[in-house]
């Protein structure tokens, strides 16, 4: 039977497949639209058995930010040739879009969301069908306070959400959402920092001043001056302010408002290559 164009294009625009692919499947279902849709999902379905064990390590992570809620969504691929594919990269951008539409609060519910008639998740695998490579969400954070701002660094490798605890404060939140990408920060401050993470840095910098022939004595001393040069470069309100390396974060928080503080960050990043 003859398919035309337009059926081609229909089928193409609802499920995102290939011009070929789409006209496979309305010859193989002898063009009956619904058949031809749950042929091409089908298909999704075998290519992600089949791609089971294979790593996506490249791929797309988008920050996005509305009033005071936030999200940073990483989709994983195979290859960096999908991860730069602008149609990829839009489709991460609807899968962030939704989350903050629904003001989503984990992965297990966004991926439970409908997206253009199919849940993420089976959307995600029907990616894998249209693409042939493995793909899967790869992490989902979320972020609520007074204010919140999204940074996605160039080439969509890396991208931050950053609250604070007060509104208005649009430079302020952007400046530092970019100082946690930039300066990967731990925590906000050392009460973010866990227990065993503080002990094993305090038994680190004691073992040096030990091998270093330091007196016993001085020993927790040395070790406790380490931990805060720790806590220095690892907490963000601690960190020198890469506009200004004049001042600590705290200090430029406080030349803006004395009551000004950053609540919580989320930073997603694709593994290095």
């Amino acid at each position: 039977m003859k398919i035309t164009a337009a059926e081609v294009n229909k089928l193409r625009k609802h499920t995102g497949a290939g011009m070929m692919d789409c006209k496979k499947a309305l010859v193989e279902c002898e063009g009956d639209f619904e058949k031809a849709v749950d042929y091409l999902r089908k298909k999704g379905q075998k290519v992600a058995a089949k791609r089971a064990d294979r790593e996506s390590t490249e791929g797309v992570v988008i920050a996005k930010a509305e009033g005071n809620y936030g999200v940073v969504v990483m989709v994983n691929c195979e290859t960096d040739f999908v991860a730069k594919n602008d149609d990829f990269v839009s489709y991460v951008n609807s899968i962030a879009d939704l989350a903050i539409a629904n003001k989503a609060k984990s992965a297990d519910e966004l991926k439970a969301l409908d997206l253009n008639g199919r849940t993420v998740e089976d959307s995600i695998t029907d990616q894998t069908g249209v693409i042939g490579e493995k793909i899967e969400l790869g992490a989902f954070e979320v972020l609520e306070a007074e204010q919140v701002t999204a940074y996605i660094h160039q080439g969509n490798r890396l991208a931050t959400v950053l609250g604070l605890n007060k509104a208005g404060f649009d430079a302020v939140a952007k400046d530092l959402a970019m100082q946690v990408a930039a300066m990967a920060p731990l925590a906000v401050d050392q009460n973010g920092i866990a227990a065993d993470v503080i002990e094993r840095e305090k038994e680190i910098g004691m073992d040096q001043a030990r091998q270093e022939g330091k007196p016993e004595n001085l020993l927790e001393k040395i070790a406790m001056g380490k931990l805060n040069k720790f806590f220095k470069e690892n907490t963000l309100i601690n960190q020198d302010f890469i506009k200004d390396g004049k001042k600590s974060v705290k200090q430029y928080l406080a030349d803006s408002d004395k009551d000004l503080n950053v609540t919580e960050f989320k930073r997603v990043m694709l593994a290095s290559k």
